[in-house]
């Protein structure tokens, strides 16, 4: 049974409920006119029964001077400020049950630079023909303002008005479905964003004040009433609008895996029998103990990314230092073992350990990247890795996420070779818009070329509608070139590494040189996939019996790959 949000009970009446212990007067609020007071319940509770229809705008108020909307609001009207909308909470959609999690080709996108939810939809078509099988929504609950990069949002059971309707993205599922396309969403359990959050108001429980994270008061998901808030916002996202997955952000800073499992545990049996479900996480803890069949699918593999932008860029400055030193050793290992740091002394957090052994896991229990949301937003001017490296060491650093047997992620754009920065935007204002702005450029006070002022007053400001539409994905001029690339690279890995993927295990990887790894896999068909990449001037040859699946530089030139399949 659910805790938040309205009931229907039948007859046009429904049931308004909100945790408010700290209150102890709550009144419904209807927009046509309707109050009535709220009964207390012991446990903090408050509740009322009330006619009204679906499409009625309510609130909660709690005094004179302050009305606020239901923190589990399906819809919104006039923003995270505005009135909560009453909607019918649908059955699930459709009859699809996804697609097994080793053929995911997984793209992250942002809805609002790509015309929200119906903007969406237009696109999906020509994603599902370069061979993506599925989309990663960032997350697209109500935020404040309409531009946002979707982690300051306030409101998780409310799409955002900027990006559409709830019907509007119920159709996005639907047509992604159409095209055998997987939709995963970004859910942001771990704070809420500065503007717009009135739980403080009147449910200070929902935080613990001494715990502290980069956005104040961790999220106490020890109380049963804040478990359940999030465990049927998941369930909601995958039964009343078909999701295929969701994708955990920062759960380091949750820190409780009690709760994580529980929530892993609770969502598998909620959702329907035989349905592919997906769950991921993004963990700085590199915590093997909750990657597995029963608990979460996959980690992002921020050590899979790290390793190759130094490889890549030769950048290392912040949490590169961590993988500044024999670079191609540490990639030969994530190749192998997944994580890099498995309990190893970090440089960058000060020589504190990180991570737990991983080399027991599968391939598929890790997401590798190149570029995501934060690798490339967090950069002061947003540059992509097309800036900051050669085409062809690209294309080599691409071919290998593409065929080897991790899950691979690309960022929006990468497909078709995007020059458009991605940069870190948000609608704030006065105040807050100052402060955001300010501190955005102190960031990078560390950074040598940005250590002067007048460097730093160079980096956007966030709120800049500017900012905004610069970070829309405009297609590079090989645009054509790019989408070939992918499309063919796919198709390999559709028709002859996806297959081998169930059962498949690291054989051997090791550094050749400086800049060049070798790895082998043994496939679940039977089959030994290997792949070598060479990022450096000195000669690595091919084994002279191979036949390569695909090849693209010579093995001596600074850029180039080759994989190769060995029958039993």
């Amino acid at each position: 049974m659910t805790m938040w949000g309205p009931k229907a009970l039948g007859g046009g009446r429904w049931r308004f409920s909100l945790w408010a212990p700290d209150r102890d007067a709550v009144t419904l609020e209807l927009r046509d006119g309707l109050s009535a007071a709220m009964e207390k319940q012991p446990d903090g509770w408050f509740d009322v029964e009330a006619a009204a229809i679906p499409g009625a705008r309510y609130r909660f108020r709690l005094d004179a001077d302050l009305a606020v909307p239901d923190p589990a609001s399906r819809r919104q009207d006039g923003g995270v400020h505005g009135w909560s909308v009453l909607v019918d909470r649908p059955a699930a959609r459709s009859a699809w049950d996804g697609r097994p999690w080793q053929e995911a080709v997984i793209l992250e996108i942002h809805a609002g630079l790509c015309g929200g939810f119906a903007g969406v939809t237009d696109r999906l078509a020509d994603w599902a023909d370069q061979g993506i099988t599925a989309i990663e929504l960032m997350p697209v609950n109500a935020f404040s303002g309409t531009r946002n990069w979707g982690y300051d949002g306030v409101l998780p059971f409310a799409p955002a008005e900027a990006y559409g309707t709830p019907e509007e993205l119920g159709a996005l599922i639907d047509a992604a479905h159409g095209h055998g396309m997987m939709v995963f969403l970004d859910v942001v359990y771990n704070h809420f964003g500065p503007d717009g959050n009135y739980l403080g108001a009147y449910a200070s429980a929902f935080f613990h004040p001494d715990r502290h994270t980069p956005w104040g008061g961790a999220v106490a998901v020890d109380w049963p009433e804040v478990a359940a808030f999030f465990r049927e916002n998941a369930l909601m996202w995958l039964n009343e609008y078909g999701f295929d997955g969701l994708r955990f952000d920062a759960v380091h800073a949750i820190g409780d895996d009690a709760f994580l499992d529980g929530l892993a545990r609770d969502i598998r049996a909620g959702v329907a029998p035989g349905r592919h479900i997906h769950l991921m996480l993004e963990n700085e803890r590199n915590d093997a103990d909750r990657l597995s069949p029963d608990r979460y699918d996959a980690q992002w593999n921020d050590d899979f990314h790290n390793v190759m932008h130094v490889l890549l860029t030769g950048e290392t400055d912040a949490y590169y230092e961590d993988f500044a030193d024999r670079p191609a050793e540490r990639l030969a290992r994530a190749l192998a073992q997944g994580f890099i740091y498995q309990g190893d002394a970090s440089p960058h957090q000060k020589g504190n350990p990180r991570g737990k052994p991983s080399a027991h896991l599968p391939p598929t229990a890790f997401i590798a990247f190149l570029q995501n949301h934060d690798q490339v937003g967090n950069r002061a001017m947003g540059e992509r890795l097309i800036h900051l490296t050669s085409t062809d060491r690209l294309k080599a650093a691409t071919a290998m996420l593409l065929l080897m047997p991790q899950i691979p992620l690309l960022f929006m754009g990468e497909e078709s070779g995007a020059l458009s920065p991605f940069l870190f935007f948000t609608d704030f204002h006065d105040d807050l818009a100052e402060a955001v702005r300010e501190g955005r450029r102190r960031e990078f006070a560390g950074f040598a070329a940005f250590a002067s002022e007048e460097a730093r007053a160079r980096i956007p400001d966030p709120n800049d509608p500017a900012t905004f539409e610069a970070s829309r994905v405009r297609a590079g001029e090989g645009a054509g070139m790019w989408r070939a690339f992918y499309r063919s690279l796919l198709t390999i890995r559709r028709e002859r590494i996806v297959p081998g993927l169930p059962g498949c295990r690291a054989l051997s990887a090791s550094a050749l040189t400086d800049a060049a790894v070798e790895a082998s896999w043994r496939l679940g068909t039977g089959e030994m996939l290997t792949i070598l990449l060479n990022l450096g001037a000195r000669p690595v040859p091919l084994p002279l019996s191979a036949t390569a699946l695909y090849a693209s530089g010579d093995p001596g030139s600074p850029a180039s790959f080759a994989a190769w399949i060995a029958t039993p």
